[in-house]
């Protein structure tokens, strides 16, 4: 199984790319993982709300592959704890799939489509957070669901 993160926006931040890069980096111990940053569309500034995430949504429908499991990020998403998600990877493990990318979407959030294409919609927290942050908690959330798995030391209870 590969872990794919996704983000609209822009590049990190130096200040989070290091966690980033670490996180990942760790990551990798476990599943082929890779990053990529969608960018807002050039036209940005002019578009709607509405039209911002339609074309995003557009783009990121483009991106998936039919047999991805998407897993969108938003603040009306279900919460799990560290050993739930660590239990929903290794759910995903055990079904085979082959992907899972992990979305989180534009300033605005994301398509109606792209919401109804999710496989799951999980939320981090009922606080909404910078972008950038978001990535680098999701970074670590899931090397921490990787050791629970793996019955390593790094999550305490």
């Amino acid at each position: 199984m590969k872990i794919q993160f996704w983000s609209v926006g822009k590049n990190n931040e130096s200040f989070v790319d290091e966690g980033i890069k670490l996180f990942t980096k760790r990551i990798s111990n476990y599943y082929p993982v890779d990053w990529q940053i969608i960018s807002t569309p050039k036209n940005a500034a002019v578009l709607s709300d509405v039209d911002l995430k339609q074309k995003e949504g557009e783009t990121i429908l483009n991106l998936l592959k039919k047999d991805d499991y998407l897993i969108l990020l938003d603040e009306r998403g279900k919460t799990l704890t560290s050993e739930g998600v660590a239990n929903f990877i290794q759910q995903r493990a055990n079904e085979s799939e082959k992907q899972l990318v992990f979305l989180i979407g534009g300033a605005f959030g994301v398509s109606k489509a792209v919401f109804e294409r999710a496989d799951y919609i999980w939320s981090l927290s009922p606080l909404v957070f910078p972008h950038q942050l978001v990535r680098l908690i999701l970074a670590e959330q899931i090397y921490r669901a990787c050791s629970i798995n793996r019955n390593e030391k790094y999550h305490h209870v």
